[in-house]
């Protein structure tokens, strides 16, 4: 049974939040108010059936907390703390929007509440300022948060209920607009990271969000001024492109982490690739690459014409190296051999790792160009300044060339491996 996950208890939250203001909102309906505070309020018509009129803050409230629910079953689906922090700022701002949306009987009821659902939409703006940062990697959080946000929330509890609304209105709209516009940026600049259009949306629309509230905190001299219903129409309108974005955003990161998944599976395979076909010890390609590549090879040489002949190369006094020096000489002279075989052919040439001191090279050239280039590697190794390795080390070489009527290439190698022997006993004599 999979672990339950340590931000369940978000989930959890979120859901109680939502059930709070489903059970809030018969309650809603008394509201009243000249910015549209009356909500789902019957308006007798003698004429036809009654009318329902819902208020523009429990309209924006319950498309917040609609919102709230969808990226709540999205996240059960992908779970990634940044939807979270999504889900439960949604969540926060409906409850915000739908708490000052109710008609209270006593006045310090009223500026109490109305003083707390501006904290509240400033707590929701926040989240969203953590979800972008969430993206990338998980927030660390302190305990000097809380100490900020408690004596926050008591001045926009208490103000209030001295001052009146205007203790908090413009101040509350202020700092949430200021909240959403660091959202917005941070959302904005996850484009230099991923290139996810969801991201841009989402950081477009929690901007206009920013700017919707600081014309309220400018613009407007109470929450109940005639401009207060326009204003939280065009929110509700922006609140829904804001959500669209966070979806798409949602999907994009999920197509964004498939290729990087499938990239790291191509270097891994890559990576498993390179160390199927190359010897460890001297990074040559090994004869499990040769017999891989052989075929092509010769099917290359007979249908368009190009030489081919196979060098067989080995290390003169190999046995007698490791005997006297210890095998950790013999694996450097191993690794300075295959060092200079590798810097001295073509890049359309190979070299493989034989066999334990013997090298073959696969040439594309014709047998008296590849005994012309055997003598050459002989005499360059001898006199190569760079080498670090007992004097006696020398490379006897022989080749042989593979004919168009060649039926088994191997037989070719064991003609180049003798004709190398005799190379070996003319320099030895």
């Amino acid at each position: 049974m999979p672990r339950v996950p340590r931000q369940f208890w978000l989930v959890s939250l979120a859901a109680a939040v939502i059930v709070i203001m489903a059970a809030a909102a018969p309650y809603a309906a008394k509201s009243a108010g000249p910015a549209g505070q009356q909500a789902l309020s019957p308006i007798n018509n003698p004429i036809g059936p009654a009318v329902i009129s819902i208020g523009p803050r429990v309209l924006a409230g319950w498309a917040a907390v609609v919102i709230s629910g969808l990226l709540l079953l999205v996240f059960l689906y992908r779970r990634r703390f940044f939807i979270m922090l999504w889900t439960v700022g949604w969540a926060v701002t409906g409850l915000s929007m739908l708490l000052a949306s109710r008609e209270y009987g006593q006045e310090f009821l009223r500026w109490l509440v109305y003083g707390l659902s501006q904290f509240l939409g400033i707590v929701a703006a926040l989240l969203f300022v953590l979800s972008a940062d969430a993206y990338r990697t998980r927030p660390r959080y302190r305990r000097e948060y809380v100490l900020i946000l408690v004596p926050m929330m008591l001045w926009f509890a208490l103000a209030p209920t001295m001052l009146q609304a205007a203790a908090v209105f413009a101040p509350g709209h202020l700092m949430i607009a200021a909240a959403l516009l660091a959202a917005g940026a941070g959302h904005l600049l996850l484009l230099r990271q991923v290139r996810l259009l969801g991201a841009a949306v989402t950081g477009a629309g929690l901007i206009a969000l920013a700017i919707v509230n600081a014309w309220v905190a400018i613009s407007l001299p109470s929450p109940d001024a005639g401009g207060a219903t326009k204003a939280l129409l065009t929110s509700v309108v922006l609140y829904l492109i804001t959500a669209g974005g966070m979806q798409l955003m949602t999907f994009e990161d999920m197509t964004y982490e498939l290729r990087r998944t499938n990239k790291r599976l191509e270097h891994a395979q890559t990576r498993l690739r390179r160390m199927v076909i190359t010897d460890p010890l001297t990074g040559c390609r090994n004869r499990h690459f040769f017999d891989e590549i052989i075929g092509r090879e010769l099917q290359r040489h007979r249908r368009y014409g190009v030489p081919l002949s196979l060098l067989f190369v080995d290390i003169d006094r190999f046995k007698t190296i490791n005997d006297t020096y210890g095998h950790d000489v013999g694996d450097a002279v191993l690794k300075q051999v295959a060092s200079f075989l590798l810097s001295n052919i073509r890049e359309a040439d190979y070299v493989f790792r034989w066999g334990g001191d013997e090298f073959l090279v696969l040439l594309s050239c014709t047998e008296a160009e590849a005994r012309k280039r055997g003598a050459a590697l002989e005499v360059a190794f001898t006199g190569s300044d760079a080498r670090t390795m007992p004097a006696e080390v020398r490379l006897s070489i022989g080749c042989a060339e593979v004919r168009e009527d060649a039926a088994d290439v191997m037989s070719l190698v064991k003609v180049a491996d003798g004709r190398m022997y005799e190379n070996k006993r003319q320099a030895a004599s």
